[in-house]
This record gives C-alpha cells, structure tokens and sequence, in this order.
C-alpha cells in the first residue's frame, strides 16, 4: 500500500524520538522512502547519523542551509512528499503550527506544505490535558491536520496518562490510511462502538453484552477506503483498529459528548450497543448486601444518541446510520426504530442466544433503508464491515 509513497518526517524534540528509528525502519520495508527533517532539539534523543543511516538519504535540520536555499529548499522539501509525519510532536511544534510560526526549518515547512499532516503527538500528561494545548488541537483538527495517538501509559517522567507517542506500526497503519486511494479519501466519518456501562456504585454497573468487534471492523474498513474515522468506544473487549482517532468513554453521556465534539462528520455509524438506563443517583460507597432487604434502584433514560444526532438541522452528517439488535420481529421493530429515531439505514440483526451473534465473530444483517429491506447471508464480521463500507462510500459519492 505505500510502495512508492514519499513521507517527510519531522523528527520533533522529545524522549519519544528514539521510536521515530523504528518508524523510518518499518515505512522502508513497506517500499515507502522518508525524507528525515531534525529539529535542533530532535538531536539531543537520537543522532543525524543514526537517522540518516536507516532513511538512506541526507538529514535535514537547518534553515539557513545554503547549499539548498539558493533554490528555496524548504519549500521544495515541504511539496515533494505525498504526506508530511510529525513524530514526536511535541505541545511546541503543536503550538508553533496553531499559531502559524515558522522560525526554524520544520515549523517553516509545515506552514509552505500544500501536503496533509498526520502528528503523532507526544509529551508529559499535564502538557497533553492542558488548556492551551487542547485549544492548540482543536485548531489543528480544523485546519484538516490528522493525529494518530497519544496513547495512554507511563511516562518517562514517572507519571501516568495520556501522552505516549503511539507506536511505530500504529503509526504506519495511519499514514496508510492517510495515503489511501480509496473513494473515501478526504471524508470523515463518526463511527460508535462497543457497549456503555453505567455505574451503580463503585463497583457495579449496568451494560450491554456487546464485544464492540463489529463496530471496530466497521472502523477498519472505512479506513481501509481512505476515510479519516473519529472511533467512539465504550469498554470493549476488543482493542481499537489502527489507523483512526480514537476516543474512549464510559456512559452514554460521555458518548454523547464526544459524538457531538466529533461533529461535522459527512457520514455517521452508530453501531454501539447503548445502554437504554441508567441509575438515576449513582451510590458513592459500595451497596452492602445485608440479607434482609433489597436496594431500591430509581432509574433515569439516558439520552438518544441516534436521535440527537438523526434530528440535527445544519451539521447532521449526510449519512446517519444506526443499529437495531432485535431478538423477536427483527425487521418491523427495526423498520419502526428507522423512521422513530430519523436516521437514513438501520442495521438490524437477531441477536437471540440461539444465534451465537451477540460476542460471536459472525453476524447476518439486514439493511433497512427508504428502499426496504434487503437481506444479508451470514457472514464474518470483518465482511460485513466491508460490505457496508461498500455501501456507504457509493452513498457519499
């Protein structure tokens, strides 16, 4: 797939540098040539020799360098590569590029590329969560720049969260997907998965017997058709694809919140399996078990995520589609479920125990649209995913 694709990667100041090595390594044996670009403060984690001797070619590092300048060199190295990698990105280079800097020679090419940008961003866990990095991102996000990670781990610094440069291979799946020739290319796409739990007490929570592996597949597809996808998780027991941006949740009104902060999206998937209730006052201490009386339990609806998003005037998605797990007249609950909510498809199966779907690596759906129903055989769900990926990139045009 990046055979013959041309990267230009930034290698930014941080002790997540030493990843960037194994990510020239693994884009080459992929066919993939990778231009390197040093910054001042990438030197002081990993050397231009060790850099250069695994791209192959010249590191470059200086602005001012006039062997290349004489021919405007930065603006010819930001414009030849298919796609420009900044990793490590670092909260810096981050805020050099949201503010619209340029005064060193790899702020300088990301403000002259006429290229797409993918940062894998890396950096302590107080830099990361902090306001003016977040506005920072939200910048980027807008201006078309896409992100792959950071992941969740500990830092070198001793603490624990979010900041970690996502990994070599996860990084190459992203720049695939950046890079795909798909009819999907350039669209983003919302795609909600796995279940929602909904805490009781401490230790206890209500759910929904989802493994999230058909929404992850979804995911997948549409990537694998050049889509740029938001991936909205609850607590699956399947790990996220490589390659989209992935947003972990808890409840449903944390998945509404990052639905809605994912908008505008040109199509929208929600294949999570939303718990319909909740507890309507969580209990701060565990529930003890006294053996003479049972809890009373006051329930709340939590919101309608289908709906919400269905139901949008201006920025619903061109496409909405939704999921309808039925165990008894699967295609006239599901049909109604359509035109009650107001999406454009629903995906409807029997999830009943006899079926082995619901947690099972196979699913049979039937796709409901304004045009009726049409009838899937069962298959893989990896195939499904395909198939509605199919779909849904013929739908978008």
């Amino acid at each position: 797939m990046l055979a013959g694709k041309h990267v230009l990667l930034v290698i930014g100041g941080g002790i997540a540098a030493y990843k960037s090595l194994d990510l020239i390594r693994r884009l080459r044996e992929r066919g993939c040539a990778v231009t390197p670009v040093l910054t001042r403060a990438g030197t002081e984690f990993v050397t231009p020799m060790s850099v250069s001797a695994l791209a192959g070619v010249k590191v470059h590092s200086d602005l001012f360098d006039l062997g290349t300048e004489a021919e405007m060199g930065h603006i010819q190295l930001s414009r030849a590569a298919d796609l420009v990698v900044v990793a490590p990105a670092t909260a810096d280079l981050m805020a050099k590029m949201a503010g619209g800097l340029a005064n060193d020679l790899a702020s300088t090419l990301l403000l002259a590329t006429d290229k797409r940008v993918l940062l894998a961003p890396a950096m302590n866990v107080r830099m990361w969560t902090h306001a003016a990095t977040q506005r920072n991102i939200a910048t980027l996000r807008n201006d078309g720049v896409l992100f792959v990670g950071p992941n969740d781990g500990d830092m070198a610094c001793g603490e624990y969260g979010p900041g970690r440069m996502a990994e070599p291979l996860e990084i190459v799946a992203a720049v695939e997907a950046a890079l795909a020739d798909g009819p999907l290319k350039g669209k983003h796409i919302l795609v909600t998965s796995g279940p929602t739990h909904e805490p009781i007490d401490p230790v206890r929570y209500i759910a929904n017997r989802s493994s999230g592996a058909q929404g992850t597949a979804i995911a997948a597809a549409l990537a694998g058709l050049g889509a740029d996808v938001t991936f909205v998780t609850g607590p699956a027991d399947v790990p996220p694809p490589l390659g989209v941006r992935v947003v972990k949740v808890e409840t449903a009104r944390q998945m509404l919140d990052a639905v809605q902060a994912a908008l505008p999206a040109e199509a929208a998937v929600f294949a999570a399996a939303v718990a319909d209730w909740r507890v309507a006052t969580e209990s701060n201490s565990k529930i003890k078990k006294d053996g003479k009386t049972l809890p009373q339990l006051s329930f709340a609806e939590n919101p309608d995520i289908l709906a919400t998003v269905s139901q949008l005037g201006a920025g619903r998605p061109r496409l909405v589609v939704g999921f309808a797990a039925e165990t008894d007249d699967v295609i006239a609950h599901a049909t109604a479920k359509r035109a009650r909510k107001g999406c454009d498809w629903i995906v409807a199966n029997d999830v009943s125990p006899a079926t082995g779907i619901m947690g099972g690596t196979e699913n049979a759906v039937t796709l409901i649209s304004e045009n009726g129903a049409e009838d899937w055989p069962r298959m893989n769900k990896a195939d499904v995913a395909r198939k509605l990926a199919a779909r849904i990139a013929e739908a978008l045009g």
